[in-house]
């Protein structure tokens, strides 16, 4: 009933972030039309902890954040690249790929951190399997920063139980 409840809310909230008027009219149509996608997506049986992952709401921000800071940084360093190499007349940019281990657990931590990668300029994940996550980058610094594993470790802060971080991580 709760997944319910959150999946409520955030429909009226895009509803009415996105809706600009505030009728009568368009607050029922909105209204039903939130009720008719709850009742559609119950039936699906798609409600539930894995299609709305409550336990993130906190400490999600924080990791946005962070990806944001990651983001704005790694624009730079291609910008950088790619103008350094047109005015260098070298080399800047040197593609390469490659399958950087990975200890997350769920399907979530795993999606959610090729999700990054990808969002990072310069980098793109190309295929996900169970212990692995191939990757695609402009330069080897690239590839280098991944295989540190601070993106991996903030996304299973995010989320994995502190148990299971801790038992995966002792395992590596």
């Amino acid at each position: 009933m709760r997944y319910t409840l959150c999946l409520f809310a955030v429909l009226a909230f895009i509803w009415l972030s996105n809706s600009g008027h505030y009728s009568a009219l368009l607050l029922t149509f909105g209204f039903i039309s939130i009720v008719l996608v709850i009742l559609i997506a119950r039936r699906m049986k798609v409600v539930d902890g894995e299609s709305l992952p409550l336990e993130l709401w906190a400490t999600l921000p924080g990791y946005y954040l962070w990806l944001l800071r990651k983001i704005i940084a790694s624009n730079l360093e291609v910008a950088a690249c790619v103008w350094g190499g047109l005015f260098s007349r070298r080399a800047a940019i040197s593609p390469c790929s490659e399958r950087i281990p990975t200890y997350l657990q769920t399907d979530l931590g795993r999606v959610l951190y090729a999700n990054s990668i990808t969002l990072t300029p310069g980098t793109v994940a190309v295929d996900i399997d169970q212990d692995s996550v191939l990757v695609h980058a402009l330069t080897r610094s690239g590839l280098d920063e991944l295989k540190q594993g601070e993106m991996e470790k903030r996304v299973a802060a995010l989320t994995q139980t502190r148990d299971q971080s801790a038992t995966t991580a002792g395992q590596k």
